[in-house]
């Protein structure tokens, strides 16, 4: 009788990993999403954190274009990805940031699929409010939209959504990045700016906000705040203490349109 053979659990999961991310980059709109001209190649040394790495040379690189939905939990699947592979760097803009991190979306050598679409296919990361390519945002937004389906990761659990009534809850988290979702109530111009409100205290309630120097961005993609109103929406952002809670809107895509009352 043939026995069985055992795997390690570490083959077994990056097996599985690899079998996704193969099977993903077979669609040919998928692998067209995000692949950016090249910025370097290296071999991952370390995992310093949820969304950074380390390569054998010595740079330092952050994942652009999503943010961690689980500290934690992110780490370790992006170890679990990268240690010790081979990758290959591409992006648009490789200014290093404040602490010295090449931003960058980030390739295993042979692949056309980013780990970034994996680890949010997880649910382990969520879309950040910076990415302008309409390509590589629409491929982002789909694995995104897979976890959240699935329930997967972070998205098992129901408040990784805040409620944008609960003002408290938001307040919590100021400086981090969050998805907030809610009705809007009313959409008003004050001075430079237009509000997207979610309650009718404007020194309480949430808040998101778009400056009059974004109005050009937004009517240039066929969007009108004012069609907002009532509808309920996400919107996605950095969490600020201005009276109430708000998020600045700089980017369409922040914003997620559910549908009416």
């Amino acid at each position: 009788m043939n026995k069985a053979v055992q795997y390690p659990a570490p083959f077994v999961t990056a097996l599985l990993i690899c079998s996704s991310m193969l099977s993903v980059a077979a669609d040919p709109a998928v692998a067209a999403g995000c692949f950016f001209r090249p910025q370097g190649e290296g071999r991952v040394a370390a995992v310093v954190d949820a969304r950074s790495f380390r390569l054998d040379d010595g740079r330092e690189v952050n994942l652009a274009g999503v943010e961690p939905a689980d500290r934690a939990k992110g780490a370790a699947a992006l170890s679990a990805l990268l240690a010790g592979r081979d990758v290959d760097l591409r992006g648009d803009d490789d200014t290093p940031d404040r602490y010295g991190r090449q931003p960058a979306f980030v390739f295993l050598t042979g692949s056309e699929i980013p780990v970034q679409a994996e680890l949010l296919r997880q649910g382990i990361a969520l879309v950040s409010a910076d990415v302008i390519d309409k390509d590589c945002a629409a491929l982002l937004a789909s694995a995104e939209a897979d976890a959240r389906k699935a329930k997967q990761g972070a998205w098992a659990d129901p408040t990784v959504i805040k409620n944008a009534e609960s003002s408290g809850d938001i307040l919590s988290g100021i400086g981090r990045f969050a998805v907030v979702e809610g009705k809007v109530l009313s959409v008003r111009q004050a001075g430079a700016t237009t509000y997207l409100n979610f309650g009718r205290n404007w020194t309480r309630d949430f808040a998101a906000t778009i400056s009059r120097r974004m109005m050009g961005t937004f009517e240039a993609a066929g969007f009108s705040p004012k069609s907002l109103e009532n509808k309920r929406i996400r919107v996605r952002g950095v969490i600020e203490a201005r009276g109430g809670p708000r998020i600045e809107v700089f980017r369409v895509g922040q914003i997620d349109v559910l549908g009416g009352t």
